[in-house]
């Protein structure tokens, strides 16, 4: 008999040594190391592989064909998929949990289903009961959705040679398990070794996989990055459960952008498309008050306008406080201190605060002009123009940096009715006359600028 190997792999990256340690050598990460048994090497190691060996043709004789989509019939997700699903592709959608992964998952079974597709939906962190139970609630029912509650990868094999699905959605890739590994379900020999089997799957037999996988604290997707490496398409869902919004962002995909962005609304009968959400996002948006700016945010090819809210105040504690919603906290605190040296507000004996409104996260650069205005007009407590919109990155000189795609940007200012905005000087040049009919713009090269020209 052979000797079992013994290895300890690392839960975050993949990696693998010999000997336990306190922390990665790869990612750096502490307590992340689990003993694994070294998988048994078999004449078969893999059983999706296909039985007849690859052949090596001259690239010129390729033939090159257009990729089969498939309609989601919502009309983000086409769009956010590159014009829709491939056929045999694989995707991997990750989130929190509660996010509304399993919600999105039926809601595009059933979608396929009604197009005359057979889908096979594996529920393997539910019974079947409980799954019917959550369509009947989206009134989600057809013949052709089928559904296995099902762990082990054998029988699920099984029953996809039997039933022969053109889509096949597995949730989650982290409890299925095969019997021949010693590893518990969710280590990273068991997801790699799933994972690679359902790329088997869907490449050879032609069958679109969705598999749903869980996210670390860190917000970042379970399992070795060797996961990500595999499918076609990464699906990131992201949203605050209290807004009701939801971000499907797309950070891979093969066959499309890797920076779109689709956007839903979680309502009782399931999730929602929002066609406008620069409207959602300043519904609830109250005018001339202190501390509040609108910003463009781009995302794609899509722009959409967005509420900055800060609020500056007197601070009784020896450290003030720093605190950011839906923005990156070390770049809060670069642009204060910019503030404080470029400006001169003396912001080291206040607290602020700065949020997002809608609940939505994003780290563009273009938006820094935007929140140093909104902190002033808090710290001088005066409002700012309710028509104007701000866009522009901030460097530690404080220098106005131009930004990209100003003129997505300032089309979507105005249809939504906006006249002013300001914006970097380097960026008035190349801009049609039409937009700069339909909206004042006034370029800054400095923040002290931007900040006398807003607020006197």
């Amino acid at each position: 008999m052979n000797k079992i190997k013994v290895v300890w792999s690392c839960r975050e990256c993949g990696h693998n040594q010999m000997k336990w340690t306190g922390s990665c050598p790869q990612c750096q990460n502490w307590n992340t190391l689990v003993e694994e048994a070294s998988v048994e090497e078999k004449k078969q190691r893999f059983e999706s592989k296909a039985s007849s060996p690859a052949k090596a043709i001259r690239i010129s004789d390729v033939p090159i064909g257009s990729f089969h989509r498939l309609s989601t019939a919502m009309g983000e997700l086409d769009r956010l998929f590159g014009g829709g699903i491939v056929e045999g592709s694989l995707i991997l959608v990750g989130g929190e949990p509660g996010v509304g992964k399993s919600t999105l998952m039926l809601q595009i079974a059933h979608s396929l289903a009604k197009q005359g597709l057979v889908v096979l939906y594996v529920c393997g962190e539910e019974s079947a009961e409980q799954t019917s139970l959550r369509a009947r609630r989206l009134n989600i029912d057809h013949q052709n959705l089928y559904l296995l509650s099902e762990t082990h990868f054998s029988q699920i094999k099984g029953q996809i040679d039997q039933l022969q699905p053109d889509i096949a959605i597995v949730d989650s890739v982290q409890i299925v398990y095969k019997a021949e590994l010693s590893s518990a379900p969710g280590s990273v020999v068991q997801v790699r070794e799933i994972a690679t089997e359902f790329m088997h799957l869907a490449k050879g037999q032609g069958i679109t996989t969705f598999l749903i996988g869980h996210v670390t604290k860190s917000g970042d997707l379970a399992g070795p990055r060797v996961l990500e490496h595999l499918v076609d398409t990464v699906l990131d869902f992201e949203g605050d459960r209290q807004h009701g919004f939801r971000l499907l962002r797309s950070m891979k995909n093969r066959f499309g952008a890797t920076d779109e962005i689709a956007i839903f609304q979680m309502k009782e009968d399931g999730l929602a498309e929002v066609p406008n959400p620069s409207q959602v996002f300043l519904q609830e948006r109250m005018k001339e008050l202190p501390g509040s700016a609108i910003v463009p945010g781009l995302e794609g090819a899509r722009s959409f306008l967005l509420e900055i809210q800060a609020l500056v105040t007197a601070t009784s504690f020896p450290n003030p406080s720093r605190r950011s919603t839906g923005l990156d906290q070390n770049r809060l605190g670069l642009l204060l201190a910019v503030l404080e040296k470029r400006v001169g507000y003396q912001l080291h004996h206040c607290d602020v605060f700065v949020a997002l409104a809608g609940g939505l996260k994003i780290v563009e650069p273009a938006i820094d002009l935007g929140i140093l205005l909104a902190v002033s007009s808090s710290f001088m407590n005066r409002p700012l123009p309710s028509d104007a919109i701000v866009l522009g990155e901030v460097g530690l000189a404080g220098e106005v940096r131009g930004v990209s795609r100003i003129e997505t940007r300032l089309k979507e200012a105005i249809h939504m009715g906006f006249s002013k905005c300001i914006l970097p000087k380097k960026n008035l040049k190349g801009i049609s006359p039409f937009i700069q009919s339909k909206i004042q713009l006034i370029g800054v090269d400095l923040v002290d600028q931007a900040i006398k020209e807003m607020l006197g």
